[in-house]
């Protein structure tokens, strides 16, 4: 099969890879914000000396680390509505129920990642930090959000934006409810002109530039914010 660029660039097909593009673009950002603040919530809560709440956490941890993606989405589409209010399912109905599913599927999951990475970074800020916090008169809680959390977050940025990277690609799980991201136009596009070498080659290089751009991201910030430690 011969390379037709001109194809790419046609009218019927343009459209739809940018449309593509987009909602996976969307669908990335969505996810990480949900996933971030999950994780500060999740990492606040594992530091409440409570048994019964650590339990919690970790059974939420693990289920997202250990369930297949796919399968988390899944549970969200088809699951989720069933123990709904009928009112409830009515209105989310009235969405874009596909696209929100998979948002909050995969932000809970990259969510029980993120936060173990900040805790392995906080575990690493040496326990002097926190002593010397509390000399100085800042509560627990106080210590965490301004002496710890920050500490932490300089020394899990290579973790997190390995993962940051997993959940991009993971956005192509959400084809399988049927999210009109990159993957599903791709696979659409394929199946109605069978040019399979084009349409696969322009979503290669979208993703391959969009994740050379988040390492990028990555090591900038890397640079400009060093651990204040070293070892």
């Amino acid at each position: 099969m011969d390379f037709q660029l001109s194809f790419l660039m046609s009218s019927n097909v343009l459209p739809l890879l940018l449309q593509g593009a987009a909602t996976t673009v969307r669908l990335f950002s969505t996810a990480w914000i949900i996933g971030i603040l999950v994780a500060f919530l999740l990492v606040g809560l594992r530091a409440v000396p409570n048994r019964w709440i650590g339990r919690i956490v970790a059974l939420f941890v693990e289920y997202h680390r250990n369930v297949p993606t796919v399968v988390q989405i899944m549970v969200w589409y088809f699951g989720m509505p069933e123990i709904l209010p009928q009112d409830i399912k009515l209105w989310i109905n009235r969405g874009d129920t596909e696209f929100l599913f998979a948002m909050i599927a995969l932000g809970l999951n990259v969510s029980a990642f993120f936060a173990e990475d900040i805790r392995s970074g906080m575990r690493a800020v040496p326990h002097t930090q926190l002593e010397a916090a509390r000399s100085i008169g800042l509560s627990a809680f106080g210590a965490l959000i301004y002496v710890l959390l920050p500490q932490a977050l300089r020394i899990s940025v290579p973790p997190l934006i390995n993962r940051s990277l997993i959940l991009f690609k993971d956005t192509s799980l959400a084809m399988a409810i049927g999210v009109a991201e990159l993957s599903y136009q791709t696979k659409a596009i394929e199946n109605l002109s069978f040019r399979s070498l084009e349409v696969f080659f322009a979503s290669t290089v979208f993703y391959l530039l969009a994740s050379l751009a988040l390492m990028g991201i990555g090591a900038w910030f890397s640079r400009r914010f060093p651990p204040a430690f070293k070892g």
